[in-house]
């Protein structure tokens, strides 16, 4: 193994590579062999942060969901150091382990332990709000998992600024367990985390581990007016969505963003998507960056994030090249 950059996750005790890696495509658009491959290069340049969820990849036609888990389950089964290693999953999507009532929750981790194969889950998310459920319950549940010993740390995706701010007060409220982490939309072209949700996760001292952080693949620069690149490696209808989301972007603020990328990644010798999400990194609250990668031979571009360390000048003018902020309404994660 390589030796790598490691971050702490805010004010947790988890030691992560700055590039988490994406396990949404493992069973889908990436076959368990390939996603093997992934799996093995990504930890040969030092990583050891994964991201999942039980829902994925229940879009699928004939998945039921949890199939992602299941591949890295039985991955982790073939390694020997899984202490070294940062395994997230959320709670929610799942078809048989809807919301966050406190009994589903329970059962929904034993399934994904089950599944991942292992007997801890080292953060563990909530994939969305759940306002038909008393936050206390979903806590209370999130809270007996840690206590047990099945959970390190807890993390909050797609919550209002509001939700998840009541989230903290009624943890510190009944001493229990609270979100630690945040998940969330934001990269370059997708801005509004910084005016809705950063002044929750700087009041707490919270980490975000943003997702679509290379915004659909635009970021990665093959997204260019006339490219033929702009038909996504995915196919189907995946490749279709993808296509037609980052042509959205195409316009006089996108293309400034992709010529200051480009002039960076020439200064520093690294791939447009190792800026974009170098850019990502340096921002207040974000710990390590979200991506995902169809082939091992994707990950160089990844886990280049490590590796550039952008002056307080290029960070700027990669902000001001992104404003205004526009926030592009896309489905969560």
């Amino acid at each position: 193994m390589t030796n790598a950059t490691r971050i702490s996750l805010g004010s947790t005790d988890l030691s992560v590579h700055p590039l988490c890696l994406g396990g949404n495509v493992f069973g889908w658009t990436a076959d368990r062999e390939t996603s093997f491959r992934i799996l093995d290069a990504y930890v040969s340049e030092g990583g050891n942060f994964f991201d999942t969820a039980d829902g994925y990849s229940r879009w699928v036609p004939g998945h039921s969901g949890g199939e992602s888990e299941t591949i890295i389950g039985e991955w982790l089964r073939t390694r020997s150091d899984r202490d070294d290693l940062v395994i997230s999953t959320k709670v929610f999507g799942h078809p048989e382990f809807k919301g966050l009532g406190g009994a589903n929750i329970k059962a929904a981790c034993e399934a994904s332990l089950r599944r991942l194969q292992t007997d801890h889950i080292d953060v563990y998310y909530a994939h969305h709000d759940d306002p038909d459920v008393p936050m206390e319950e979903s806590l209370s549940a999130f809270s007996e998992l840690v206590d047990a010993g099945k959970v390190r740390v807890l993390g909050a995706s797609n919550f209002s600024a509001e939700r998840l701010r009541e989230a903290r007060e009624l943890s510190e409220q009944h001493s229990l367990a609270s979100y630690q982490v945040s998940q969330d939309h934001y990269n370059l072209m997708e801005r509004g985390y910084e005016t809705r949700l950063r002044p929750v996760l700087e009041q707490y001292g919270m980490a975000e581990v943003p997702y679509y952080a290379l915004a659909s693949g635009f970021l990665s620069g093959k997204y260019r007016p006339g490219s033929e690149q702009a038909e996504s490696g995915r196919g189907g209808a995946a490749g279709r969505w993808l296509k037609g989301h980052c042509s959205e972007y195409l316009d006089d603020r996108g293309l400034a963003v992709l010529d200051v990328l480009d002039e960076l990644a020439a200064k520093y010798d690294a791939a447009v998507a190792s800026i974009a999400l170098a850019w990502l990194a340096a921002q207040p609250t974000v710990g390590a960056v979200i991506a995902s990668a169809r082939t091992p031979e994707q990950l160089p571009a990844l886990v280049g994030v490590a590796q550039v360390s952008l002056t307080g000048d290029e960070v700027a003018r990669l902000t001001s090249a992104s404003a205004p902020a526009e926030n592009h309404v896309t489905p969560g994660q």
